[in-house]
């Protein structure tokens, strides 16, 4: 997996889901409403970004962030929020992740 594919802002669009893999697509793409949905931003400079829904569904965004990708295998570190995803699709117009469990 190139890292130059996963690089950009990307929101999860869980209405799309499929099966056990997560559709995220570019966060400056109109999407249907939605009571919150987790974003991050990955730069190439390996730094990331990563938004969640907040308490009173105002986004919370946690900066200051790390991301790398082996293989298949993307993770991505920002403080309170670490997610690990095997890499199914990548494209400018969507990801395909699946989350992989926490080690």
């Amino acid at each position: 997996m190139e890292p130059q594919a996963l690089e950009g802002s990307w929101t999860h669009v869980h209405e799309e889901d499929r099966d056990d893999v997560q559709v995220w697509l570019p966060s400056d793409r109109p999407l249907p409403p939605a009571r919150g949905r987790t974003s991050f931003t990955l730069r190439p400079d390996g730094t990331a970004d990563a938004g969640s829904p907040g308490p009173d569904d105002r986004g919370v965004t946690s900066e200051d962030g790390t991301w790398q990708v082996e293989g298949d295998v993307l993770t991505v570190r920002c403080p309170g929020w670490v997610a690990t995803f095997e890499v199914v699709a990548a494209d400018p117009d969507h990801l395909g992740l699946r989350p992989l469990p926490s080690s």
